[in-house]
């Protein structure tokens, strides 16, 4: 029962497949849909041992349809679609065997359709060889369908890659979770990423792993926005190298962070530490700032209501406009300045 369980999507497959090949090759055939399963099964069967479609009496083909290059080309589409169909039991059984179920293959095989089942399979068996559970690897998938357009070539090639910045199979898992994007991003974007982690914020190769492993959406950052974020981390807030990795400080938007860090520098209920790294107050730690959600941050950090909150934030969005407008005009006159000189 197992397996023809197993045997029934590859049925429908077939099946699919040549009402495609059938409605192109005679069109005159769309009464052949009509039948049940296993009379049409009856009848492809007798086509492709060298049979025609008047040895069913249910069928009345028009006479084009008894001519024998039509009837050629109809054995020879039946013979295709026969070996797609053994081709996809195979790889179904090969994913039986890697620990997928049966709705995850029907899922899998659905992500796709344009992509071969046997590329589908290639691309799975990689991120196992990673050392990754069947379960990551499918949601990756869903997640991220452009995957299973990768050559196997690709894949490894940025597998090493990832092994590299120490990316091993348990921080690997983590990543692809969260950004499965990592194995389709041009090899420049993510040698940018890591070079600004390395040149501009001067963290070591250890603590770049650690970044990149617990905020993985950091490989999708601008660099020149992921640098202003530490800069501000590091001159604003005060926070140190360790502090930024611990507190996965990196994965948060800078609206975000400016917006609760600055209501509460306001509120008197943060300072900027001064050069030996001293306040007049405690101030909060990064975790009740910005790991909390906006309801608790109020309620136990900020002290503060919603409403009170909502307008800080307009407020603040018009300073960050007129800021910017500010810069604009400025960086127009120096330009301005230098043509004249």
């Amino acid at each position: 029962m197992a397996a023809l369980g197993r045997q029934v999507p590859s049925w429908h497959h077939l099946m699919a497949l040549s009402w495609t090949c059938l409605a192109r090759q005679t069109p005159c055939l769309r009464e052949l849909k009509k039948m049940s399963p296993s009379l049409l099964c009856k009848q492809l069967i007798t086509v492709s041992n060298g049979g025609n479609l008047q040895e069913l009496p249910s069928v009345r083909p028009k006479k084009h349809v008894q001519e024998p290059e039509c009837r050629t080309h109809l054995v020879q589409c039946v013979h295709e679609e026969q070996r797609t169909c053994v081709e996809l039991e195979k790889v179904i059984r090969s994913l039986l065997d890697m620990g997928f179920d049966e709705a995850h293959i029907n899922a899998l095989l659905s992500i796709q359709p344009n992509v071969h089942p046997q590329q589908l399979l290639n691309i799975i068996s990689e991120f196992l060889l990673l050392g990754l559970n069947p379960e990551p690897v499918f949601i990756a998938l869903k997640k991220s369908p452009q995957l299973l357009k990768l050559s196997t070539m690709q894949m490894r090639r940025r597998s090493s890659y990832l092994q590299k910045l120490g990316l091993g199979e348990g921080k690997l898992r983590r990543v692809l979770h969260s950004c499965p994007e990592v194995f389709t991003m041009r090899q420049r974007d993510i040698d940018s990423v890591v070079k600004v982690l390395k040149e501009k914020c001067l963290f070591t190769v250890q603590q770049i792993t650690e970044i990149l492993h617990r905020c993985p959406s950091v490989f999708q950052e601008d660099p020149s926005e992921l640098e202003y974020k530490f800069q501000y981390a590091y001159f604003r807030m005060g926070l140190k190298h360790l502090d930024i990795v611990r507190t996965d400080f990196l994965q948060y938007s800078i609206t975000k962070i400016k917006q609760r860090h600055i209501y509460l520098e306001r509120l008197g209920r943060y300072q900027t530490p001064d050069k030996k790294g001293q306040t007049q107050i405690p101030n909060p730690s990064v975790k009740i700032i910005l790991r909390v959600s906006e309801a608790e941050f109020l309620a136990k950090t900020a002290c503060s209501s919603a409403e009170e909150f909502e307008v800080f934030k307009k407020l603040l969005d018009r300073e960050e406009e007129v800021s910017e407008s500010h810069a604009s005009e400025e960086e127009e006159e120096e330009e301005e300045d230098e043509e004249l000189l």
